[in-house]
């Protein structure tokens, strides 16, 4: 059993000693430990400073082209190197790395394909109060839209099986932590949360560069997964917000019709004949929707299958 830990860095030469210094050397069920490094395009001693502590292994992507993609090259390569179970980590040494036997656990027991590390957002000190309370509703959002119990849903602290690295596919060019929760639902992977510890802060994330900024973006994340993952549901949801007040109207205007007083609410007809054609219209978008839903997961299949070819041929 081969285990992958892998760091996506950016301009980690400070942090990076202490990141893999702290990585765990054997644990139990796993025979082989290896360390990989994608250096997303660093303009400091990042690559340097990872030979120096003994890393063989790298992913060089050239230019910065953001943590979305360097995570996705970082599974790619995982895979190519032969990992059973991946474990993705961050730079900075966030994630305390004693936790990293208990993420693979549930994978080494057969009870998941991704186990995220959720940690105590409540108790860390360096989060604001305003950080901490959007972590919370956000996580809450999360689950309402995915139908999981993820509890930390920003946490990239994570463990995949090969089954679900080979499955994953990330469009985002932003972050990955949302969008993947979201298709391990909609690929039927088991997926569970695994309490984990943090260490002392090294250094501001760069990922969330201001609150409103990662709000937007996570909002805007969350909402574009909820139409490719569960496309029939969001525009039938949409045709709804539409039918409703049409219908309504268009039963007031029966009302008043039957009443003898029809002749004055005419604009309450026309209004509900609009509402209730575009409800229509949602609605036979949310069937072709649906249709190349099932023609999208054909093709992930296939995809599937030419990626495990490929592993085998390696």
């Amino acid at each position: 059993m081969k285990l992958i830990i892998q760091i996506p860095c950016y301009n980690e030469q400070e942090s990076l000693p202490v990141t893999l210094n702290a990585l765990p050397k054997k644990i139990e069920g796993i025979d082989e430990i290896d360390v990989l490094i994608i250096d997303d395009g660093s303009t400091d001693k990042t690559v340097e400073t990872a030979k120096m502590c003994g890393v063989k292994h790298f992913v060089i992507m050239g230019h910065n082209r953001g943590l979305a993609k360097a995570f996705v090259a970082g599974l790619k390569k995982s895979l190519e190197l032969g990992a059973d179970i991946i474990v993705n980590t961050d730079a900075d040494n966030q994630y305390s790395a004693d936790n990293i036997k208990d993420i693979i656990k549930p994978i080494l027991n057969n009870d998941a394909d991704i186990v995220i590390g959720s940690r105590p957002v409540s108790k860390i000190k360096h989060f604001s109060f305003m950080k901490k309370l959007l972590q919370k509703l956000g996580s809450w959002v999360m689950r309402l839209i995915s139908s999981t119990s993820v509890e930390d849903a920003p946490s990239g602290f994570r463990a995949f099986s090969k089954n679900a690295a080979v499955q994953i596919n990330v469009f985002d060019n932003y972050t990955y932590t949302l969008e993947t929760i979201i298709q391990a639902k909609a690929k039927g992977l088991q997926l569970v949360c695994v309490p984990v510890n943090v260490n002392p802060d090294l250094r501001e994330s760069k990922l969330v560069k201001n609150i409103f900024d990662y709000v937007m973006r996570s909002i805007f994340t969350m909402l574009r997964m909820f139409v490719i993952y569960r496309p029939f549901r969001f525009f039938f949801i949409l045709a709804c917000l539409f039918f409703i007040p049409g219908a309504l109207l268009g039963i007031r205007f029966l009302w008043f019709y039957f009443s003898g007083n029809g002749a004055g609410h005419i604009q309450s007809l026309i209004l509900s004949a609009i509402l209730i054609i575009i409800s229509v219209q949602v609605g036979v978008i949310a069937v072709l929707s649906e249709l190349f839903s099932i023609n999208r997961k054909i093709l992930e299949d296939i995809q599937n299958r030419l990626k495990l070819q490929d592993l085998k041929k390696n």
